[in-house]
């Protein structure tokens, strides 16, 4: 069953979060994600929700992106991550 997982990032350091996204491109295709979706225009139809910059992703199942999130590929990336950005992360269980 496929998972979707959505981040909420807000970048504060650009330059910084491009070298992220360099390297964490090819962890995610190796872990069997794709983008769904990454920065793309979005608004807010309701809820006090106010995102940032959304990235939707797919990845094969729950199991393949907890795999990916504990790992230590991605582990060592999202120092990297946090040290340019903050962000806000769930994941979901879609549909068979």
């Amino acid at each position: 069953m496929p998972a979707y997982v959505i981040f909420d990032v807000e970048i504060r350091d650009t330059e910084r979060y491009q070298a992220f996204m360099a390297q964490v491109k090819p962890a995610l295709e190796a872990a069997g994600a794709r983008y769904l979706a990454r920065g793309g225009a979005h608004k807010v139809h309701e809820g006090d929700w106010q995102p940032r910059r959304i990235v939707l992703l797919e990845f094969p199942s729950i199991a393949a992106f907890e795999e990916f999130y504990d790992g230590p590929v991605y582990q060592g990336l999202k120092e990297v991550r946090e040290a340019c950005s903050a962000a806000r992360l769930v994941s979901v269980e879609g549909l068979a």
